[in-house]
């Protein structure tokens, strides 16, 4: 049997080296891109010598992927059979203060780059038998929340997304499916919002949420890929009840959201 393959953006850290580790200890090769060519090398040392290449690249740009992808197929006999579509960044802020950088950053990052990956990825899912796509969606996909306006834009998104694409692939046999953790325990939590002083990890701790670890992901990406059923996969407690909420308590929901605010 050929050895199967993965290509992983976000592939330097958190999330993506996770699935990255999980995927490799099981056999598979895998293609780690990420901007940060420093931590790709990292994620490369964890895996087992020769099944990983690397590939510095942003997902913003098309030729960058074109050219990954051709460099990722020729290391695996032209085989792709899941494309884990996963980088992104955490961008807050109320819309109003946010800086047109950091909103068209977040925008681009997290839409665009994905829609691309999707792009130059298809004719390679499609050449390989039963392959997938996943796209990392987010909690934040779910439900909006205040101050999280463009991050939730871009998380709403990637569920339409892989609704569609679910469809438009099906019958090629590609199943594309989109990933919604709630707050994992990735270096994402570092990050200080525009408005505040504090980290998200301070303010999911304050709020009395929990931080899922990062290896409950992982094992959840392979359960989605041996599974191939539903199109959206909620990962940790805070998913599942927005989740819920979200379908038979939509009313109590805004209400949550607005008095956050205050």
């Amino acid at each position: 049997m050929a050895t199967r393959a993965a290509f992983i953006t976000g592939g330097a850290s958190g999330i993506g080296q996770a699935v990255a580790k999980d995927l490799a200890a099981r056999g598979w090769r895998v293609g780690l891109a990420d901007i940060d060519a420093e931590g790709l090398e990292a994620t490369k040392a964890m895996l087992p010598t020769g099944m990983a290449t690397t590939h510095v690249m942003d997902v913003r740009d098309r030729a960058q992927w074109a050219k990954a992808l051709a460099e990722f197929a020729e290391a695996s006999g032209g085989r792709l059979d899941f494309l884990f579509n996963n980088a992104g960044i955490a961008v807050g802020g109320q819309l109003e203060t946010m800086s047109d950088e950091d909103v068209d950053r977040g925008l681009s990052i997290n839409i665009n780059g994905m829609v691309y990956g999707a792009q130059a990825a298809h004719a390679l899912l499609k050449a390989t038998p039963g392959s997938a796509m996943i796209l990392t969606s987010s909690a934040a996909g779910i439900s909006g929340n205040a101050g999280m306006s463009v991050y939730s834009a871009g998380k709403f998104a990637m569920r339409g997304f892989a609704e569609a694409l679910n469809a438009e692939w099906g019958h090629e046999g590609i199943f594309v499916g989109s990933l919604m953790p709630s707050f994992i325990e990735t270096p994402l939590l570092n990050h200080v919002t525009q408005d505040s002083n504090r980290t998200v990890r301070e303010s999911v701790r304050g709020a009395g949420l929990e931080i899922t670890p990062v290896d409950e992901v992982a094992r959840t990406v392979w359960n989605i890929l041996e599974k191939r059923k539903d199109v959206h996969t909620r990962v940790g407690k805070t998913a599942h009840r927005l989740w819920f909420m979200a379908r038979w308590m939509p009313g109590t929901l805004r209400k949550m959201a607005r008095r956050s605010f205050k």
